[in-house]
């Protein structure tokens, strides 16, 4: 029997039982590698003699009767965290030699519990992309459809997952980069409440790994299933042991219901600052009619609802407020320059992008407390409702595009055209506010390929769109392999 698409939970029950041996596992995922990653490139930075060994010291650690949530189990990570004798790039050609001398702490935890980590997946320049391609390790191709993007930035890690490589992954996200590669391949991700996961090690060259918490950034588990989205989930939570000075213990609090006709679930698949795709559309129903059909309380339209329009601004000046903090002096007055002719009524998203850019530390603090105030308004949403069903971008997977200007770049959605950044407003729904949310696969496409939701839930109450997933995964299905 191959093990290659089995889940994390069953690899792990067939090694207890002695049904298989990590060492069996590992041999069958490199093999698998070796064989059918050259048409999809997922895997940038292959570790195989060093998976070889740790499969084989998992196989002597079950032998003594030890057992550890994760021990033995074939994993990948995404390039972007630092793996000790690794290059961690980010995809930047100047940094194509920089190899940490550290394990990041996420991947100090895989270890901890047992993982055998097959190498690193491949991302996008800076991870600032919906793609995955840069100059150093080439292209990633979706699984489904190689003519077409497995999304961004963790894309090689879900390529990876939806073509038997391995039976889980890590990754970050800051604008959809765990949810949209998910949506886009047709697996789980699980996007944390923001700072629930440490992220230090997980930053880019050459800067040193340090235990600061980024704004709007989270690193978070992806899977083929709901429940292992949870049983990663469960590894990588907790804040950095630097930041303490005892020690301190995560415990979540459980899903607010067990059964589907307890939850109380708004459906969204509309935006005000873009249109959604017919074939995600299909999806967002897809998961409606089943949440009605299992008994949930299922609404349409909130007024207890933030703001959306409100709040993709506030998302999109934050988000590129960090993407530009490292920018060249000369770049940054000439953005300045621009930014000081927009007109003051001009709410549009290109402006808000500007804006973000050259943002001053005044300026960001009040954008901050108004986002404080939408993180009240979904204290009152989540007091009535449990979780939020919504798109994860407006299309399926879309064609390689690799104009090196993301401004000039279009999406097509349903024929018509839009700025490419704008699909990010859905990611920024739950990012802004730092809301936990987990991508499912929804149907595919009438081209055949995966569509995903996200499913977003309470601040610190991740394992409520964590049940919800698992529920919808037993109602409608989930990960299928593409042919």
């Amino acid at each position: 029997m191959g093990w290659s698409f089995q889940t994390a939970e069953a690899l792990a029950a067939a090694l207890r039982a002695g049904e298989v041996t990590s060492t069996e596992l590992t041999e069958e995922a490199i093999a698998r590698i070796e064989r059918e990653d050259k048409a999809v490139n997922a895997i940038c930075v292959p570790d195989f003699d060093r998976a070889r060994a740790a499969a084989r010291d998992a196989d002597q650690a079950r032998a003594r009767g030890e057992d550890r949530p994760l021990l033995g189990i074939p994993v990948t990570v995404k390039e972007s965290y630092d793996i000790a004798g690794l290059p961690t790039t980010w995809g930047m050609p100047p940094h194509r030699n920089h190899i940490p001398a550290e394990d990041a702490v996420q991947v100090s935890r895989l270890k901890a519990a047992g993982a055998v980590l097959l190498g690193k997946t491949n991302v996008p320049l800076r991870l600032q992309d919906v793609q995955s391609f840069n100059e150093i390790y080439g292209t990633t191709n979706n699984p489904w459809d190689h003519g077409r993007t497995p999304g961004g930035s963790s894309g090689g890690s879900a390529a990876a997952l939806a073509s038997g490589f391995g039976a889980l992954s890590i990754g970050s996200d800051i604008a959809g980069s765990l949810r949209t590669p998910a949506h886009f391949c047709g697996v789980y991700a699980h996007k944390p409440t923001l700072g629930l996961a440490a992220t230090r090690g997980m930053a880019p060259p050459p800067a040193p790994a340090l235990p600061a918490e980024p704004d709007l950034a989270v690193v978070g588990p992806m899977a083929r299933t709901a429940r292992d989205l949870a049983l990663l989930l469960d590894v990588m939570a907790g804040p950095d042991p630097l930041t303490l000075g005892v020690a301190y213990d995560v415990t979540l609090p459980p899903a607010r219901h067990e059964g589907l006709d307890d939850f109380r679930v708004l459906v969204l698949d509309e935006h005000p600052l873009i249109p959604t795709g017919a074939a995600v559309r299909a999806g967002v129903d897809r998961v409606a009619d089943a949440l009605v059909d299992g008994g949930a309380r299922v609404e349409r339209h909130s007024p207890l609802l933030p703001d959306p329009t409100e709040a993709a601004l506030l998302y999109t000046q934050l988000l590129f407020a960090n993407s530009a903090a490292r920018f060249p002096d000369e770049l940054y007055e000439q953005l300045r320059t621009h930014a000081a002719g927009l007109s003051a009524d001009d709410r549009s998203l290109d402006a808000a992008r500007l804006r973000g850019m050259v943002l001053s530390h005044r300026d960001w603090i009040e954008v901050n407390n108004r986002r404080e105030l939408h993180r009240r308004g979904w204290r009152r949403f989540f007091a009535e409702f449990d979780a939020v069903v919504c798109p994860i971008t407006p299309t399926p997977a879309f064609p390689h595009d690799h104009n090196p200007d993301s401004m000039e770049r279009r999406i097509d959605i349903d024929g018509v055209e839009y700025p490419y950044l704008d699909q990010l407003v859905w990611a920024g729904l739950a990012t802004m506010p730092g809301l936990p949310a987990t991508a499912v696969p929804a149907g595919r496409s009438p081209e055949g390929l995966p569509v995903g939701v996200q499913l977003i839930g309470p601040m610190f109450e991740d394992r409520t769109p964590l049940r919800l997933a698992e529920l919808l995964e037993q109602k409608i299905g989930g990960f299928q392999a593409p042919k």
